[in-house]
């Protein structure tokens, strides 16, 4: 293969709907461009990227378990979790935020030497890792890598941002303070054995709580302009480019006609993970019901656990999400920040019952920024949830901002720059 012509671009998605379906819009840009994006997967994901014309590098996993019995072990470790979806923030750090960094920590010590191989294999010129964690295996692959920051923009600590995964507001000091330091206390074990691990393979060590260091090449920040925050430390712009959001192209959706077939068209999706809570999905029908709108309804592979579906409810088991949020008056969501990047890029007002990670902390950005409202997944009322849709759906203010944001994202082609920068790291001579 002729290096000029078509550079390798190796994306490594974390294994989430999120991060995957971002990489998916950046690598559609890169193909139009004339490079090659590959995927390189972890289990269960195989067949995601493929659908979308991309070629795929299975990475294979040191496990005692079978492929199946992975499978089965990581449906168990969400069902265990659901419940902890109804805590605050705070009380997720030792029921959650911990066993997950576990298991993150684990998955990179467990793919490192298959890793290794597929990058020997594939040979590419870039690598485009959206994740949370690094995997020594990039860096001494001494290929050019680029770091894709798809959660929120407190992934990246600053003395001016809240604490990553706190929804907090700023200016709760002693909040932050005290979240903080619970937060580097109860990862202080998994932190440090994350840290042994770079160390045996040759990597320097990160400070108390991270766990991804900044790219050398490039960091991609999706945090659009109308919810970014001020900080304390300057980011450098050769090193570091915001995006105003990263949205794939999807092919047409055609809203399906339903008996009360009138009234604002409202969206609920809530990721893969909230698609599992199914007491959750069916406590919203209750008001939904009761409400003179439609609502097209994402709940994922539990479609069939649902008998009772009310009349101004469409459920389906999956959505070309873009071209839904682009026809819809409201987005109920989990606060992911795909999700939220594209309520913005539409200029769709977003109601957030955040359950877990950097939800909370879009949650409570969109609050601050005037862009959505949230509710507590763990208190909420029929009462707050039918006034909260109806004051996104009745405020004109919102809506007129909402969409002159939309036209300067939608005019920004962040895809297209994206795609540019992960070109730009591109060593001509490398062979």
């Amino acid at each position: 293969m002729n290096r000029k012509e078509a550079p390798v671009i190796a994306f490594f998605p974390e294994a989430s709907f999120g991060a995957a379906l971002n990489c998916v819009g950046i690598a559609q840009e890169l193909r139009a461009m004339g490079a090659h994006p590959v995927f390189l997967t972890h289990g269960g994901f195989g067949g995601v990227f493929a659908d979308y014309g991309f070629d795929e590098f299975a990475v294979p996993v040191q496990s005692e378990l079978t492929e199946e019995e992975t499978q089965t072990y990581w449906q168990e470790f969400l069902s265990h979790h659901l419940p902890h979806f109804n805590m605050h923030p705070t009380d997720q750090l030792t029921t959650y935020v911990e066993p997950v960094w576990n298991a993150i920590v684990e998955t990179a010590e467990s793919v490192e030497q298959g890793l290794e191989t597929a990058l020997e294999r594939i040979n590419p010129d870039v690598v485009v890792l959206d994740n949370v964690i690094m995997f020594p295996a990039i860096v001494r692959s001494e290929c050019p890598w680029v770091r894709v920051i798809s959660c929120a923009e407190t992934e990246l600590p600053d003395n001016c941002l809240p604490p990553y995964l706190s929804g907090l507001p700023a200016s709760d000091a002693a909040g932050c303070a005290a979240f903080r330091d619970q937060y580097l206390e109860t990862l202080g074990p998994i932190h440090a054995r994350y840290n042994k691990f770079r160390q045996d393979k040759g990597l320097e060590l990160l400070p108390e709580g991270e766990f991804l260091e900044t790219s050398p090449h490039q960091n991609l920040l999706l945090a659009p302009s109308i919810i970014r925050h001020d900080r304390d430390q300057v980011l450098d712009s050769g090193q570091f480019t915001f995006l105003e959001g990263c949205v794939r192209q999807e092919g047409p959706y055609r809203v399906p006609q339903m008996p009360r077939n009138n009234g604002p068209l409202v969206y609920v999706s809530f990721g893969s993970l909230g698609a599992m809570d199914v007491s959750f999905f069916e406590s919203l029908f209750d008001v939904f019901k009761t409400l003179d709108m439609r609502f097209l309804i994402n709940v994922g592979a539990q479609i069939d656990a649902y008998s009772r579906v009310p009349d101004n409810v469409h459920l389906q088991e999956w959505f070309p999400q873009p071209s839904v949020v682009e026809q819809c008056d409201l987005f109920i969501h989990h606060g992911g920040n795909n999700s939220f990047c594209e309520a913005l890029y539409f200029g769709v007002p977003s109601l957030i019952l955040p359950y877990c990670w950097d939800g909370h902390d879009n949650a409570q950005r969109a609050v601050e920024t005037s862009v959505g409202l949230r509710l507590n997944r763990w208190d909420w009322t029929t009462e707050q949830l039918e006034n909260a849709i109806n004051q996104l759906l009745g405020d004109a203010e919102m809506k007129s901002r909402l969409a002159a944001n939309s036209e300067v994202m939608q005019l920004r082609k962040s895809v297209q720059l994206a795609a540019q920068k992960i070109l730009d790291c591109v060593n001509p001579n490398r062979i």
